[in-house]
């Protein structure tokens, strides 16, 4: 009996990131229905703001929400630049789960460390909803995960501490070289900061991709 060729699978495909496409878009179109009923709804169920204690699901929902068509173009477009390879290498369920992880510590380090500045009379507590922290994350994971880091590693010896610097220094940069005004800056560098340590952790990995690594070394 021949043997039915092995279909490959869909996080090699992609598949993680046009499913995290399709949730975009149906979220949009969810707040923009719940915007229609009341402003206060749309807010309620998808924007992530201080005391997170409050609405405790927006922790989930802000991630897959924006503001309006362009934030979700913009995080869409870098969610396939970056996050395409990653799919590739790792299976469906450790993407989603970084993706949704990063994303939603992203957010909250922005709510707390804007409370945290407000309660010092520096300003007032800001909300944040979109996809950006996690989209840092996984741009962090592509610098620090790819094999031209892996085979520098053992090359080039580095103390924990001297690269755990090098790795804020690096999320610092490119935190402010993305910034603009209305942007979530902490939640940027803390999406890219976890996504460089979970590179160089290697979180996404598979089995059979660590046995090819240690293959080809």
């Amino acid at each position: 009996m021949a043997k039915r060729p092995r279909r490959r699978s869909d996080s090699r495909s992609g598949g993680p990131i046009l499913e995290l496409l399709v949730v975009f878009a149906v979220v949009l179109v969810l707040q923009t229905v719940a915007a229609l009923v009341s402003a206060g709804l749309m807010t309620g169920l998808f924007v992530l703001g201080p005391p997170l204690t409050v609405n405790p699901w927006t922790i989930v929902t802000s991630v897959y929400a924006h503001s309006g068509l362009g934030h979700l173009v913009s995080n869409s477009i870098g969610l396939v630049l970056f996050g395409w390879p990653i799919a590739r290498a790792t299976t469906r369920l450790r993407f989603h789960t970084f993706f949704l992880a990063t994303g939603a510590l992203a957010g909250i380090a922005q709510v707390l460390t804007s409370s945290f500045v407000a309660s010092l009379g520096l300003g007032n507590p800001t909300a944040v909803l979109g996809a950006s922290g996690a989209v840092f994350a996984l741009a962090g994971y592509l610098i620090a995960g790819n094999r031209l880091s892996d085979g520098l590693a053992p090359v080039v010896e580095i103390p924990r501490w001297a690269a755990a610097v090098a790795f804020v220094v690096l999320a610092g940069l490119i935190t402010i070289a993305t910034g603009a005004p209305g942007v979530a800056l902490v939640a940027h560098f803390t999406g890219f900061l976890l996504g460089l340590l979970a590179g160089r952790a290697g979180v996404l990995e598979t089995r059979s991709r660590r046995a090819r690594n240690r293959s080809a070394v």
